[in-house]
């Protein structure tokens, strides 16, 4: 058992004390996930069109083809979905977290100036927006270092925060010797920030969330309507505010979310947290800096 690469202790019965700022009793944290122009698609050199994550619940892939259909539902995103959640986040001052794809932040400069302007978080999404788990080591390394390179050109700076999402079981290697970041998200293990030691270098993970996520739009079993969305996530934070010292994060997707009829419950739950004097909306860096100044890592590997 003490080879069991895998921790399913966590911190039990006795969680620490978060001490978020002012003595807020929740952290809430809201990503924008920017994919559109690093989907799969054969004008970017895949075997096959996109399939995940869009109006057509259970898409089949047309290999060698453009599936166009496909296509305008991500250019939906770039086009007019991510102006609405800029929209509604800006308007409320709120601080957002970008989980960016590398690719599509370089097809969209006017985006990366939006992101700026309004002092959002860019993190790294990747450098496309494909499924690891079957690629070469080699390949995802390439890309991995890719990533950091179109990010660092296409904003100005190198990404604080990784999260690839359909990450790979080499993965976290990968981004724990050579990324150096402040925080990585591919993780959902739990509602607070906790070390990683499984490598030479601890990393400090901010776990996502696939739950209080728009996602489950374009999921069997999923939300089909903004008030399903609305009460989820409304549930989830009353649980943990309630809990108190506790971590809520909320996954938008400027193709979903960006939608008027889901963009409305968004707004309503918006308006709701901000009844709050006592949740502090933050960007996932500013957690992690928190985190890491009252909970620093304990020393080396496991």
């Amino acid at each position: 058992m003490n080879s069991y690469p895998r921790d399913l202790c966590g911190y039990g019965a006795t969680p620490p004390a978060a001490n978020w700022p002012n003595g807020a009793r929740i952290a809430v944290q809201f990503v924008v996930n920017y994919e559109e122009g690093g989907e799969n698609c054969i004008l970017h050199g895949d075997a096959a069109s996109e399939a995940f994550l869009s109006e057509i619940v259970g898409a089949s892939a047309y290999a060698g083809q453009r599936h166009m259909n496909m296509e305008s539902i991500y250019e939906y995103g770039a086009r007019a979905g991510f102006w609405r959640l800029h929209r509604l986040f800006t308007s409320r001052n709120m601080p957002v977290t970008v989980f960016g794809v590398a690719m599509a932040l370089q097809r969209n400069p006017a985006v990366v100036r939006a992101m700026q302007s309004a002092g959002w978080e860019i993190a790294s999404h990747g450098y496309r927006w494909v499924d690891y788990q079957h690629v070469d080591e080699a390949v995802e390394r390439e890309h991995f270092l890719k990533a950091l390179e179109l990010h660092q050109a296409s904003t100005g700076e190198r990404p604080q925060g990784w999260y690839l999402g359909r990450c790979s079981p080499q993965s976290h290697g990968i981004a724990a010797e050579l990324g150096d970041f402040s925080y990585n998200a591919d993780s959902y293990a739990d509602d607070l920030p906790y070390w990683d030691y499984s490598f030479d270098t601890p990393q400090l993970m901010v776990p996502y969330t696939l739950d209080a996520n728009d996602m489950r739009f374009a999921t069997p079993q999923g939300f089909n309507s903004g008030q399903q969305f609305f009460d989820y996530l409304k549930d989830s934070f009353d649980v943990l505010h309630a809990e108190g010292g506790r971590m809520m994060s909320v996954g938008l997707h400027c193709r979903l979310a960006g939608r008027p009829g889901r963009a409305a419950a968004l707004e309503r739950f918006l308006d709701y947290v901000n009844t709050h004097e006592d949740a502090w909306v933050a960007t996932r860096l500013d957690i992690a800096n928190h985190w890491r100044s009252e909970h620093p890592a304990k020393g080396g590997s496991r």
